[in-house]
């Protein structure tokens, strides 16, 4: 192993602690500001740092009309959609519970693909998908029978969908745009819609701003560092050692989020959480195995 594949794996590590630290972090600050609110100032210091970025490497190529339906699909979905019912469900629910939600992403992207592309699911995948789905269920809540799911944990799955759905626009934008670009449009393009949501939540139930220097504080290193700054190291180590090795690391970020929960917030460890985690760890990580034979791979190498 080479000197920058030993770097990279170290940078993939500590981003994804970071990502999943940012679960309890955002739980707090949720304790000093309105869902809606705190996601739209969130985004708009993250796309104030990746402008910033921009005009310091020169600038952007203009996308072409078909480039900006696609934009405009990843700042509806990504953005818009994805954080309004993901701080929504966070302020509901568990850091834990939104964690291990979420990183059933990859299951739910594949499933899309079927839907929507009709890409071939694979006996790995499906037997992922389900292993998976039975996951998220042991840790929602399935009482007598039936499926008992609470308002947060819903907002939750939800956003975890849009992320998905997000991620198909991406793969059509990454033909002709890399990460960078698309990351830079999208953040910012996102961080406009959102503005009028905003508005909304203040006509609805009124804004929640803390004056704590504290809670400003976090919130701007959130926006510019969790989701500015870590980008850039998450996009830099793929590159490294390739999208499959590195989104072995993603798995790392719901057990960093309980373990962190438990210190920072308080929250207990449930037997539900860790068994339910394992469960959709274990079904993300069958469905993404490389296939075997050629005639199995379709559509297997895009599916982190």
């Amino acid at each position: 192993m080479t000197f920058r594949h030993q770097k990279a794996f170290i940078n993939l590590f500590l981003v994804s602690v970071l990502w999943g630290c940012n679960y309890p972090v955002s739980a707090y600050l949720l304790q000093g500001f309105s869902p809606v609110f705190l996601s739209t100032v969130r985004i708009c210091f993250t796309s104030l740092f990746l402008i910033l970025v921009a005009i310091f490497n020169k600038g952007l190529k203009i996308p072409s009309a078909t480039e900006w339906k696609y934009l405009a699909g990843v700042g509806i979905f990504g953005t818009l959609f994805n954080q309004t019912f993901y701080f929504t469900g966070l302020h509901h629910t568990t850091p834990a519970n939104a964690s291990l939600i979420i990183a059933m992403s990859p299951i739910a992207t594949i499933l899309l693909e079927r839907l929507i592309y009709k890409v071939k699911l694979t006996v790995k995948k499906s037997v992922g998908a389900v292993i998976s789905l039975i996951g998220v269920f042991s840790i929602i809540g399935v009482a007598g029978g039936s499926l008992k799911i609470s308002f947060g944990d819903l907002n939750i799955f939800i956003a975890m969908l849009c992320l998905s759905i997000s991620i198909l626009f991406i793969r059509g934008l990454s033909k002709t745009m890399n990460s960078y670009v698309i990351t830079i449009y999208a953040t910012v393009l996102g961080s406009v819609l959102m503005i009028p949501a905003a508005g909304v939540e203040h006509f609805v139930s009124g804004w929640v701003i803390s004056d704590s220097y504290l809670m400003w504080g976090l919130l701007i290193a959130a926006g510019i560092i969790a989701q500015g700054l870590a980008g850039f190291w998450w996009n830099k180590g793929v590159s490294e050692v390739g999208a499959g090795t590195a989104s072995m690391f993603m798995n790392i970020q719901p057990f960093v989020a309980i373990v962190a929960s438990h210190f920072v917030l308080g929250n207990p460890i449930l037997l539900s959480q860790i068994i339910g985690g394992l469960m959709v760890l274990v079904g993300v990580f069958i469905a993404n195995m490389p296939a075997t034979k050629p005639s199995l791979a379709v559509g297997s190498g895009k599916s982190a």
